[in-house]
C-alpha cells in the first residue's frame, strides 16, 4: 500500500502540469474564435462574448437532451426482457387494484394493524367474517387471521386492541379454536361486564353441567371446573369482596353434582362463613388456632397414608385401585394460621403447620382428598410459597395491586394467553372472579343462591347421611355412635365408651387398646388432656365402611 502511493505522488507534477498547458491552450483557442467572430460580424467585444456564450449553451442543452433519450431508450430494452422472462416462470397473479378490490371489515382491520396484531399490509376480508349481534350481550366476531397469524397475536394484544374498540379488556372475551390456530372468536361486550345478576342455576342446570359449576360468564352460561378429581383450589380477593358467598355456593354445587357421595372436613377461620355446613361435615371446627389446623391435618395425613397402603397393596396384587370416597378439606381465612406470636413455641408450631400443609396438598391428589383454601390477605407472606404452588386451580378476586394477583394466579400468570388483571375487576360486583384452569383465564361470578335454597339442600344431604348409617350393620362403632348422638354428646372419654361397650379389663392401657381395636379409630384428646374419642371421627369412619 505504502509503495502505490509513492507512485501516485510522484504523478502529480505532472497532472498539474498537463491541466495547466490544456488550460493555456483552451483560452488560445476561444481567444481565437472570439476574434474570428468578431471579425466576420463587426459586433464590438461585448456583443460577440454574449453571442458566444448563448450558443455554446444551447450546444450543450442539445447535447444532454439527445443523451437522456438514448440512456431511457437502452434502459427499457433490458427491463422488458426481464419482465417477460419473469412472466414465463411464474404464473400471473391478482394486482394491486385486484387487491384493493376486496371487501375489508374496517373495525377489525383497524383494531389489528394499528395494535400490531396484523401487519399494516394485511387485511381482515369480510369473507372471513362470521359477525353476530347476541341480543342483551354484545357483538361476536368469528374471523380468520392473514396466513401466518395465529390467535396468539390477538390474545397479547387484547388490551390495546379494546381501546381501539372503544372498551375495556374487561369487555373482550377471547376463544381459540381446536381445528386451526387462524381462527379466533372475540365477544365484545355491549355494556361492562355483570352489569346485571344472571338468576342463580336449578338443580337440573346443575347437574346438566359437565363439572362442578360454581359461576357465571360474561355470557350468562355456567362456567367451573370439571372435576376436583387431582386438584386443589386457592381462592383469594379482599376482604368483602364476595369469597364466602362464592364459596358457600360451591359447596351446594358440590352436594347437588356429586349428590352427597363426599365428605368434608371444614376449619372456619371465619367463625360463622361455613357454619350452615357444620352439620354435615365429618368435623367442622370455629377457630384460628394453628394447633388445631396442626391437628386435622395429623389426622388427614393419616387417612392419605392409609389410602396410599391400600392403593399399592392393590397393585402389588395386580387388583383393581381402589376407588376412594372423595373429601374436601375447606380451609376459610387460610392465612391466619400461618402466624406466630413471636415466641419459640408458636414459631415452631406454624413451621410444622406450613410443612404438613405443603405434604398434605401434594399428597392428598392421588387419594381422593382435595383442599380449598380462601384467604384476604393475597401477599407473598399471607400463605407460604411451597404451599401455594400445589394448587391446580386458582381463583382470585378484586386486589388491590398487580403484586397481590401473582400471588394468588401465580408469578407467571401475567405471562399466559390472555390474561385477565384482578385489579381491573369492579368491586362493587360482589363474587366477581377471574378464574384460572389448565392455562385458561376465565372471567366469572359466583351464584349467589338464597339462604332457603341452601339450607334445603343441606337438610336433604344430613337426611341421606342418616338413611346411610342406618343402614350399617350393628357393630362396636355403630353403638358408639348412637350412644354418643342419644346423650347429644361430640365427645365421649375412654372410660366411659369402655363401660357402655362392657369392656372389662382393669388395667387402662389394655382397656384403652381394646377400645380402639374395636372402634377401628384412633382415640383423640381434649385440650384437657383428657383421652376419647370424636363423633365426628366415628362417623367418617362408618361412613367410609358403609
Amino acid at each position: 500500500m505504502g509503495k502505490k502511493r509513492h507512485q501516485d505522488d510522484s504523478r502529480e507534477p505532472d497532472d498539474i502540469y498537463a491541466h495547466t498547458a490544456g488550460a493555456i491552450g483552451g483560452l488560445c483557442i476561444a481567444s481565437a474564435v472570439l476574434i474570428a467572430i468578431k471579425m466576420k460580424l463587426g459586433l464590438n467585444w461585448p456583443a460577440t462574448i454574449l453571442l458566444t456564450a448563448g450558443a455554446l449553451v444551447a450546444l450543450g442543452y442539445a447535447a444532454w437532451w439527445v443523451k437522456t433519450r438514448v440512456q431511457r431508450w437502452w434502459a427499457t430494452k433490458p427491463a422488458e426482457a426481464t419482465s417477460t422472462a419473469l412472466a414465463q416462470e411464474s404464473p400471473p397473479g391478482p394486482t394491486d387494484d385486484a387487491e384493493r378490490a376486496v371487501p375489508i371489515h374496517p373495525e377489525l382491520t383497524e383494531a389489528l394493524t394499528r395494535t400490531g396484531a396484523i401487519s399494516r399490509d394485511e387485511v381482515i376480508p369480510f369473507h372471513d367474517v362470521d359477525e353476530k349481534a347476541l341480543p342483551g350481550i354484545g357483538t361476536q366476531y368469528k374471523f380468520k387471521m392473514p396466513k401466518g397469524g395465529t390467535h396468539e397475536d390477538v390474545a397479547k394484544n387484547l388490551g390495546p386492541i379494546a381501546s381501539m374498540l372503544g372498551v375495556t379488556r374487561l369487555h373482550l372475551k377471547l376463544e381459540i379454536s381446536r381445528e386451526s390456530e387462524r381462527e379466533v372468536t372475540l365477544l365484545k361486550l355491549n355494556e361492562p361486564p355483570f352489569s346485571r345478576l344472571f338468576d342463580p342455576p336449578n338443580r337440573k342446570e346443575i347437574q346438566a353441567f359437565d363439572g362442578i359449576p360454581f359461576g357465571h360468564e360474561v355470557t350468562g352460561t355456567l362456567a367451573g371446573v370439571e372435576t376436583f378429581n387431582k386438584a386443589s383450589m386457592l381462592i383469594a380477593g379482599m376482604s368483602q369482596m364476595g369469597k364466602t358467598t362464592l364459596l358457600n355456593g360451591l359447596i351446594t354445587c358440590l352436594l347437588i353434582a356429586y349428590r352427597d357421595e363426599f365428605d368434608m372436613v371444614l376449619l372456619d377461620g371465619k367463625f360463622v362463613g361455613l357454619a350452615p355446613f357444620s352439620k354435615i361435615a365429618l368435623r367442622y371446627e370455629a377457630s384460628s388456632d394453628p394447633a388445631i389446623l396442626e391437628d386435622i391435618l395429623d389426622e388427614l395425613l393419616t387417612l392419605v397414608d392409609k389410602r396410599y397402603t391400600e392403593k399399592m397393596d392393590a397393585i402389588m396384587a395386580r387388583e383393581p385401585e381402589p376407588k376412594f370416597r372423595p373429601l374436601f378439606f375447606i380451609i376459610d381465612e387460610a392465612a391466619d394460621f400461618y402466624v406466630d406470636n413471636g415466641t419459640k413455641a408458636s414459631k415452631d408450631l406454624v413451621a410444622r403447620v406450613e410443612d404438613k400443609s405443603r405434604s398434605l396438598v401434594a399428597k392428598a391428589l392421588e387419594s381422593g382428598v382435595s383442599v380449598i383454601m380462601l384467604t384476604q390477605r393475597p401477599d407473598k407472606d399471607a400463605i407460604p410459597v411451597n404451599v401455594r404452588a400445589q394448587f391446580q386451580y386458582r381463583m382470585c378476586l378484586y386486589v388491590d395491586s398487580q403484586g397481590a394477583a401473582k400471588v394468588a394466579l401465580g408469578d407467571s400468570y401475567f405471562t399466559t394467553m390472555a390474561p385477565i388483571n384482578p385489579v381491573m375487576l369492579n368491586p362493587k360486583n360482589k363474587g366477581q372472579a377471574v378464574l384460572f384452569v389448565n392455562g385458561t383465564s376465565t372471567l366469572i361470578r359466583g351464584f349467589n343462591f338464597p339462604n332457603e335454597f341452601i339450607w334445603e339442600v343441606i337438610d336433604e344431604a344430613h337426611d341421606r347421611r342418616q338413611q346411610r348409617l342406618s343402614a350399617v350393620p350393628d357393630s362396636p362403632r355403630k353403638k358408639a355412635i348412637d350412644l354418643m348422638r342419644s346423650q347429644g354428646v361430640e365427645f365421649m372419654t375412654t372410660q366411659d365408651l369402655a363401660e357402655a361397650l362392657c369392656i372389662t379389663e382393669s388395667n387402662p392401657v389394655a382397656v384403652g387398646k381394646k377400645l380402639s381395636k374395636l372402634l377401628g379409630v384412633a382415640p383423640d384428646r381434649t385440650t384437657g388432656g383428657v383421652r376419647g374419642y370424636r363423633l365426628a371421627d366415628l362417623t367418617a369412619a362408618a361412613m367410609s365402611d358403609s
